[in-house]
C-alpha cells in the first residue's frame, strides 16, 4: 500500500472514532426515568371543565358517566369532568396546597352523585386568593376527630378519610362553611355515607363510608370555580 493509501486508511478510522464518542455523549448526557438515581414528578391532577358551565346544586348526573365521556357543555362543569384514570390499588393519594399564606379557602358545600362506574363526591371551595387547595386521602381504620382524638362514628364496610390542605376559617375565608354534619345518599353504589368534621388548624377532615370493604379511589381538582374532586370505583 502507497503512501496515499496509509493517509487514507488513517484519516477514515479518525473520523469513525470521532464519531463513536459523540454518540456516546449524547447517549449519556440526558437523564431518564430508567437511569438510577434520577425520579420524575408530576404535578397534581387538574381536570379540565366546559366554559362557561357552573356546577349544579344537588351533584346529579350529568352525560352517561363513563370515563372517556366528552364534557357536555350542557352538564355541570362538576359533572362533565373526567378526571385521570382509576389506579389499581387502594393506596393514598396526595396533593399539596399552594399560596399557603396568601390564600383562604374553606369547603361551602359537599356533594355526591352516582355515575356508571363510580361514585363522585364534589367539595366546593370558596374564598380569598390564587391558591389551589391540597389533600391527603387515604383509608383508615378508625375515624376520629383532630386534636381531641374522638372517635366518629361512620356507617360503611369502610372509611375513606379526606383532609383538604390549605383551607382556612370562616372569619379569614369571608365565605360561609357548609354546615351539615352527615349526608347519607339515597342512589349511590359504594358510598354509603358522608361525615363532615369542620376545619381545624388549616385542614378540612371528612370521612366516607365505603360499602364492600375498600375500593380503588381517584382524586383530582376543578378550577372556576374551586372544587376537589374525589371518585370511588364500584
Amino acid at each position: 500500500m502507497g503512501r496515499a493509501g496509509h493517509r487514507t486508511a488513517s484519516t477514515a478510522a479518525a473520523l469513525a472514532a470521532a464519531a463513536a464518542l459523540l454518540l456516546a455523549g449524547c447517549t449519556n448526557g440526558a437523564p431518564s426515568s430508567e437511569q438510577p438515581g434520577v425520579t420524575l414528578s408530576s404535578p397534581a391532577p387538574v381536570a379540565s371543565a366546559p366554559a362557561g358551565a357552573s356546577p349544579s346544586a344537588d351533584g346529579g348526573s350529568g352525560g352517561d358517566g363513563t370515563d372517556d365521556e366528552a364534557p357536555d357543555p350542557t352538564a355541570s362543569a362538576t359533572e362533565a369532568a373526567t378526571g385521570p384514570p382509576f389506579p389499581a390499588s387502594t393506596r393514598a393519594d396526595t396533593a399539596e396546597p399552594t399560596g399557603v399564606g396568601e390564600t383562604f379557602l374553606s369547603v361551602t358545600d359537599v356533594r355526591v352523585a352516582e355515575h356508571d362506574s363510580y361514585d363522585r363526591i364534589v367539595f366546593d371551595l370558596g374564598g380569598k386568593g390564587s391558591g389551589k387547595p391540597g389533600w391527603r386521602v387515604e383509608y383508615v381504620d378508625q375515624a376520629s376527630d383532630a386534636g381531641s382524638g374522638h372517635a366518629v362514628q361512620v356507617d360503611g364496610d369502610a372509611i375513606l378519610r379526606v383532609s383538604l390542605s390549605g383551607t382556612a376559617m370562616p372569619a379569614d375565608s369571608g365565605v360561609e362553611e357548609f354546615s351539615r354534619d352527615r349526608i347519607e345518599p339515597d342512589d349511590t353504589e359504594s358510598v354509603d355515607e358522608i361525615v363532615y368534621r369542620y376545619w381545624f388548624e388549616g385542614d378540612t377532615t371528612a370521612f366516607v363510608g365505603i360499602d364492600e370493604g375498600e375500593q380503588p379511589f381517584r382524586v383530582f381538582l376543578l378550577e372556576n370555580p374551586t372544587r376537589v374532586v374525589v371518585d370511588v370505583r364500584h
